[in-house]
């Protein structure tokens, strides 16, 4: 059955090509990167916790040292005009498609990743009609693919990383303490307070941390499961769904959020690199609004 072994198996070839490239150009610290990013997809379940702590540590270590260099263009162009475009709209169609037709058990795809892998198989589907529509060199994918991630850096698997912090947090039971606090905050029996703390918290974590996702884990143990649905019977969908939309508010308005909000004003050369921060910011205090009044008058 297929699942998310065959997601880590693609991600990690790919880094590995990347790899690969990068020491066939000469450049041995984006090949160093690349190549332990690779094994973290296709041997992280092999080598253990310790394993996987020093193989992060080292990627620190690599981004750290500022020996990463971007990657030479091909010049291998083509005059497609929109029609470019044409082959990624086969990815969220092959997605969707995938989700829908395997979210019940069947013998092929694994309904828990049935998403994930339809979104996988979609990319390798778009990928092979663009290379016989276009016919590139044999390289030219991994090499563009290469240039627009080495522009990114290792900002790419900033996410990636906060993620797993807030997975570190959770477990150091970090929420219970913030629950504990919040528990005595909020006056007894108030479900917009809790509501409001709870979404609000949300955006700041994630203003701090840079990330929903390292975010989610904390505030869901502090006020999401105990407050919300255990406490008040909120809807657990709603009270997840609206909490990391909330969280993603906070992301609007972060630096730390460096993918997404710094990368970009980089790679636009804007002279201000909190000029996409701050045009985001009088949609992201308006939303985190708005997710609150949500939350509040349909989650219960």
């Amino acid at each position: 059955m297929i699942g998310l072994g065959f997601v880590y198996t693609v991600a990690g070839l790919l880094f590995a090509s990347y790899a690969l490239v990068s020491l066939y150009d000469r450049r041995g610290a984006n090949g160093a990167f690349w190549g332990l990013l690779a094994l973290s997809f296709l041997g992280g379940d092999r080598i253990g916790d310790i394993g996987n702590g020093v193989l992060v540590l080292a990627l620190v270590a690599i981004a750290a040292s500022g020996r990463m260099r971007g990657a030479r263009a091909i010049g291998e162009e083509r005059a497609c005009g929109q029609a470019i475009f044409l082959p990624m709209l086969i990815v969220p169609v092959i997605a969707l498609a995938g989700a829908l037709a395997f979210r019940t058990p069947n013998l092929l795809v694994d309904p828990k990743n049935a998403t994930l892998v339809s979104l996988v198989a979609g990319t390798l589907i778009a990928l092979a009609v663009a290379g016989a529509w276009l016919r590139p060199q044999v390289a030219t994918p991994v090499r563009e693919g290469l240039r627009l991630i080495d522009s990114i850096g290792w900002a790419a698997i900033l996410p990636q990383m906060l993620a797993s912090l807030g997975a570190i947090f959770a477990l150091a039971g970090v929420g219970q303490v913030v629950g504990g606090l919040v528990d005595h905050a909020i006056p007894a029996g108030s479900v917009f307070g809790a509501v409001a703390v709870y979404a609000v918290g949300m955006a700041l974590f994630t203003t701090v941390m840079g990330n929903a996702f390292a975010a989610f884990p904390v505030m869901l143990a502090a006020v999401g499961l105990p407050l919300l649905i255990g406490r008040y019977g909120g809807d657990p969908a709603a009270v997840a769904a609206l909490g990391m939309l909330s969280g993603f508010c906070g992301t609007l308005m972060t630096p730390m959020a460096a993918n997404f909000n710094i990368v970009p004003a980089v790679l636009l050369e804007l002279d201000d690199r909190n000029a996409v921060i701050r045009a985001q910011v009088a949609t992201a205090l308006p939303l985190l609004g708005v997710n609150v009044a949500i939350l509040y008058f349909f989650a219960f």
